[in-house]
């Protein structure tokens, strides 16, 4: 069992590394060493894990799947032999900066901050909310939670959940101005747009095999997810929305998802820290809190 372990650990840090040489020197052993590990692993699944190239590796949607499965035993096992030490007892205070877009703040980092502040009356949370390209190491931040994977050796990213991006309007809107039955049929009809702060400009809407479309005369612009959200419930126009924010509302009958089939990939959401040096009780405790927060946000089945 220890073997295993061992394997499903270096499989971790290799998927949260750009680079088998990257992940080596985090574990301490041989590019070679961590090659041969995932080789095993893939000779005994049975799938490839990683996609190579010379420079830098990509993890396969299998092994996104199999990474799911292994972080929880793995944090389990390592939380059994943890003997947490006067130290880390001792760091269990202090200020942990989060950051997370603004869609997620009352439903991912709200949760976190009762149950923080209740068990470690010692930690001050500083909670930045931007849907900003911002530096993170520049603004110091700890913890943050990001649409996508993060790749940057100074920050170790988990992904917590899916998130699909359903079209979706209210049953009186669709009874009014009927259901788009194409892509192109949405440019006939009034859509909420969702602004872009880091160029101005509306988001692109995605949609299966890769494709785009962006609102050119929406209803509504608005640069707040909530707003957005608030405007389809009141019947203004169709948007595209993450299902963290319209499951409950689709479940309810408040919301009809349109144009199912063209509805893209689900993409990532990862919760990340910093990793530079022994990371502090205060931050690994928030961090672990923010981790199972989203990974029970609302979803689409």
């Amino acid at each position: 069992m220890q073997k295993e372990i061992e394997l499903m650990r270096i499989f971790r840090v290799a998927a949260e590394s750009s680079s088998f040489r990257e992940a080596a020197v985090r574990l301490g052993t041989s590019p070679q060493g961590v090659t041969r590990a995932i080789q095993q692993l893939e000779r005994h699944f049975g799938e490839a894990l990683f996609h190579r190239s010379t420079r830098q590796i990509r993890i396969t949607s299998f092994g996104e799947g199999l990474l799911i499965q292994f972080r929880p035993v793995l944090d389990h096992f390592e939380g059994l032999w943890r003997t947490p030490s006067a130290a880390e007892e001792a760091s269990l205070s202090g200020t942990v900066r989060i950051t997370a877009p603004h869609s997620l703040g009352m439903r991912a980092i709200l949760p976190v901050m009762p149950r923080v502040v209740a068990r470690y009356p010692g930690i001050m949370l500083d909670v930045r909310l931007t849907d900003r390209i911002s530096n993170t190491v520049d603004e110091g931040i700890d913890v943050g939670i990001r649409v996508g994977f993060l790749r940057d050796s100074r920050f170790v990213a988990r992904k917590a959940a899916n998130m699909r991006l359903p079209v979706v309007a209210t049953p009186d809107l669709i009874s009014r101005v009927g259901i788009p039955e194409t892509i192109e049929d949405l440019s006939g009809l009034p859509v909420i747009a969702s602004l872009d702060v880091n160029t101005g400009r509306p988001w692109h809407w995605h949609f299966s095999g890769g494709r785009q479309w962006t609102p050119v005369a929406a209803a509504l612009v608005a640069d707040n997810a909530d707003i957005e959200m608030g405007a389809t419930l009141a019947g203004i126009g169709f948007a595209q929305l993450a299902d963290y924010m319209a499951a409950p509302h689709i479940a309810r009958g408040e919301l009809v998802q349109v144009l199912p089939a063209e509805e893209p990939p689900a993409w990532g959401l990862y919760v990340y820290r910093s990793q530079t040096g022994p990371v502090p009780a205060r931050i690994r405790v928030v961090f672990d809190e923010m981790l199972a927060t989203v990974r029970s946000l609302p979803a689409m089945r």
